[in-house]
């Protein structure tokens, strides 16, 4: 140590005359102390207060400069030294450096950077700011050859990418080609593995998703598939999983997306499509992730049903019954439950069965796959009359669906279950569908429902709530009245906030319940014309109009 304190001095006296052999020596001194016990070094180094005299050592000219660049890199590896290096201005002459052509000083000004900004988004947006990342990238096209500068390249990448500001300069340069280039020429694992490390943050922005496509990283990642589908090697397992993600995470952009489905007839969206019936867990996830992915618009939507995609998808959930992986079914569903979103599709999905199987996951106590399977009969049903009298008559789906409507603990479980209980009714209106809910209970939970914050659910709530009333109310009346209805539509008519279609949609229900004599004395006791009368002047001429009806009922009935 007394060494270290001699050298220490030396190296403050000869900053100033610069002269190089006796700084070079001074500076072998203090990596041999970093390399005998960093801790200690680093503390005496700062209180030496030499950590002010490195600046004017960070010279591109100077041959001392990779030994002051590994010194600061070497220090900075402690946490407590970080905001001394800070503060004693390194950051921008480090950042200079990175101009350099000389490799040792780059590899060693990339270690300091990292290392005192490691872990800091503040002082990793600051270098952001400064411009590191156009630099970097064009650091990694020329020094590709040099493995131990890509890799600080490749670290610096997954750090800086982590930050929402990176993206943008990420996308303003060419780092998509030269990170596929890269991997490319990659044959090992754990080489492969770093670019994938910076490819996931990467490839969440639009912009740079389809760059990536551009560049060719699709055919990697399928080529990777088939190296790696039927190894059982650990690192094979892993290798299959991160590239058949990243291929479903490219396939969320919509530009991406739809480059690569080519009308349907892309290759990509081939090979994809033959990981649905594969054994393998992980491929037939991505294989229906991806289907879903690729269901995000009408014309793609169509284009699948009429390809028979339904009947993989339907196999692929039959296999999973038994077997009962989660993630495969959940996936499986999703892609269902879009395909299902356009009109002409639901009549030939319901033809395919798909009801009938999805009916199979009734009894699920997975939450993530209640939830897609709830909205998947939804989307099924909707316009499909038969459909929903069907479902609306299957006492234990209704049994069920009550049962979820108190999922409290789920709350997109529980949305879901009232709004698919409202569109059996709303589809069907049919009186044995009211028949069925109000026998499973489920009339309460459609009254909350028409309290709920989001306006879409209590419109639907309200009307069929309105088709219970004028299809069979002598049954609906006793929970009605228990459920408190008639309280609830004063509260929607009274408030301000209620949209004009709540207005409305509470006054019909107001005057589908008068022919029950209990309602009927309860909307009396609440005074509801009064409400009503109110909103004739309501700008909305729908809502006076019906307002002018009600009012007449009121009066004549009162």
């Amino acid at each position: 140590m007394d060494n270290l304190s001699e050298a220490l001095e030396k190296l403050k006296l000869a900053s100033t005359d610069s002269a190089t052999d006796s700084v070079e020596s001074c500076l072998d001194c203090l990596l041999k102390a970093l390399a005998n016990n960093n801790t200690e070094a680093s503390v005496k180094i700062q209180e030496m207060g030499i950590l002010p005299l490195l600046p004017t050592l960070l010279n591109p000219q100077s041959s001392c400069t990779p030994k002051v660049a590994n010194i600061i890199a070497e220090v900075a590896k402690n946490e407590f030294m970080r905001s001394p290096c800070v503060e004693a201005g390194l950051i921008p002459p480090l950042i200079q450096l990175l101009n350099s052509t000389d490799q040792e000083v780059l590899l060693q000004t990339g270690r300091a950077l990292g290392n005192i900004c490691y872990d800091s988004h503040s002082l990793q947006a600051q270098l952001i700011n400064m411009g590191v990342i156009p630099t970097l990238v064009k650091l990694l096209g020329i020094h590709s050859h040099n493995i131990a500068l890509t890799e600080m390249c490749l670290i610096a990448f997954g750090n800086l990418a982590e930050l929402e500001s990176s993206k943008e300069q990420f996308a303003s340069t060419n780092i998509a080609e030269e990170l596929v280039r890269l991997f490319q020429k990659q044959t090992e694992h754990e080489k492969k593995e770093m670019i994938f490390e910076v490819l996931a943050p990467l490839a969440e922005n639009d912009v740079i998703k389809l760059q990536l496509v551009e560049a060719g990283l699709v055919e990697c990642l399928l080529e990777v598939v088939a190296q790696t589908v039927d190894g059982e090697r650990e690192e094979d397992i892993a290798q299959l999983k991160t590239a058949s993600d990243l291929m479903v995470l490219l396939l969320l952009g919509d530009e991406s997306m739809q480059k690569l489905f080519e009308g349907g007839k892309g290759s990509v969206f081939q090979r994809v499509l033959s990981w649905i019936p594969s054994h393998n867990h992980q491929l037939q996830l991505a294989g229906a992730l991806a289907i879903a992915n690729f269901a995000r618009n009408d014309g793609n939507c169509i284009h699948m049903v009429d390809t028979g995609i339904v009947q993989k998808l339907l196999e692929l959930l039959d296999r999973h019954v038994e077997e009962g992986n989660v993630t495969v079914q959940h996936a499986a569903l999703s892609a269902l439950r879009n395909l299902a979103i356009p009109v002409v599709n639901k009549s030939k999905m319901l033809s395919a069965g798909v009801a009938d199987v999805v009916l199979k996951f009734l009894q699920s106590e997975m939450p993530p796959v209640q939830f897609k399977l709830l909205g998947t009969l939804r989307m099924l049903i909707d316009t499909q009359a038969e459909a929903a009298d069907q479902l609306g008559t299957n006492g234990k789906l209704v049994e069920r669906l009550v049962e979820w409507c108190e999922a409290k603990d789920h709350a997109g479980v529980m949305g879901e279950s009232n709004r698919l209980l409202s569109a059996l009714i709303r589809h069907s209106k049919s009186k044995e569908v009211v028949r069925t809910v109000i026998q499973g209970g489920g009339v309460k939970h459609l009254v909350t429902m028409a309290t709920s914050e989001h306006m879409i659910m209590q419109n639907e709530a309200l009307v069929a709530l309105g088709l219970i009333a004028a299809l069979d109310l002598v049954a609906a009346e006793k929970d009605f009245v228990g459920a408190n209805l008639v309280s609830v539509l004063h509260k929607l008519l009274s408030d301000e906030r209620s949209a004009p279609e709540i207005k409305y949609n509470s006054m019909i229900l107001i005057c589908a319940v008068m022919g029950s004599e209990p309602l009927h004395k309860e909307v009396q006791s609440l005074a509801f014309i009064d409400v009503v009368s109110k909103l004739r002047a309501h700008e909305n001429k729908t809502v006076s109009h019906q307002a002018s009806l009600t009012e007449q009922r009121l009066t004549a009935q009162s």
